[in-house]
């Protein structure tokens, strides 16, 4: 209502209070009002308090190459955030990056990634197509040693984000540390490996989330040991059989040898 309007009606009123009173006139009042707010139902309204996520693969990216919440990037020539697909089958998780990684700024690259290239290679995987490869730290440690808890923990953060936006339909954990680290359990690799797990990604910005989770030996143990050849094989014909169940669409490209 405008503020003409409203002092019309006033004095409408006014009057006729007057009238039902007594009839007599008293004197008239000055009013102040203002025009209402112009409103529209037809139209959304948006309230500036919620929130719109601006995340994004490439804002994770850029955090984690500016990030010193832990030793390990004072060593570092290049932080490796991760490569592949924004929307993968498969999530590939290993360690952390080695001496070809840290260098390129890229995961699994080395030996150990090639070997990893033609795993995926052998079940109709890789990542160039529908998977993306990342690792639990994101900076070299020393030597190639295992992450330590403390290095792991700040990079948690950035994983999780990942996974969130990633949104994978399987979790393939390379070794003993991804799959302790994820799964919060002190149980040897040997144990965990050859059934998927549920796991329950429930801190991520998209919000809560349960995706099949498979562990597997560490390409670079193979390399060590072929005996662990035979084990991982197993687990990626698992992987191949659950992919298959849940995207009709995945094409199976390799035959039935082995890895």
């Amino acid at each position: 209502m405008t503020a003409d309007e409203k002092t019309s009606l006033a004095r409408l009123l006014f009057t006729a209070g007057d009238y039902l009173r007594d009839g007599f006139h008293l004197p008239g009042e000055e009013y102040s009002f203002s025009d209402d707010e112009a409103f529209y139902p037809d139209e959304p309204v948006i309230s500036a308090a919620v929130p719109v996520s601006a995340d994004s693969l490439e804002t994770v990216a850029a955090e984690i190459r500016e990030c010193t919440g832990c030793p390990l990037h004072g060593e570092r020539k290049n932080a490796v955030p991760g490569e592949g697909v924004a929307r993968p089958l498969v999530l590939v998780i290993g360690e952390g990056p080695g001496a070809d990684e840290d260098a390129s700024g890229r995961p699994f690259v080395g030996k150990a990634g090639q070997l990893l290239d033609k795993m995926l290679a052998s079940v109709g995987l890789s990542r160039e197509k529908n998977c993306f490869i990342a690792n639990m730290v994101k900076c070299r440690p020393p030597n190639n040693r295992d992450p330590l808890p403390e290095e792991t923990a700040p990079c948690s953060r950035f994983l999780t984000r990942q996974i969130g936006l990633l949104n994978p339909k399987v979790i393939l954990c390379l070794g003993r540390i991804s799959a302790q680290t994820l799964l919060k359990t002190g149980a040897s690799l040997g144990s965990l490996r050859g059934s998927f797990v549920s796991y329950h990604a429930g801190d991520t910005p998209q919000g809560a989330m349960t995706i099949p989770l498979l562990p597997t030996y560490h390409p670079s143990a193979i390399l060590r040991d072929e005996s662990y050849k035979r084990p991982v094989w197993e687990d990626l014909k698992l992987l191949r059989q659950m992919l298959i169940e849940k995207d009709p669409d995945y094409a199976l490209e390799a035959g039935e040898g082995e890895a």
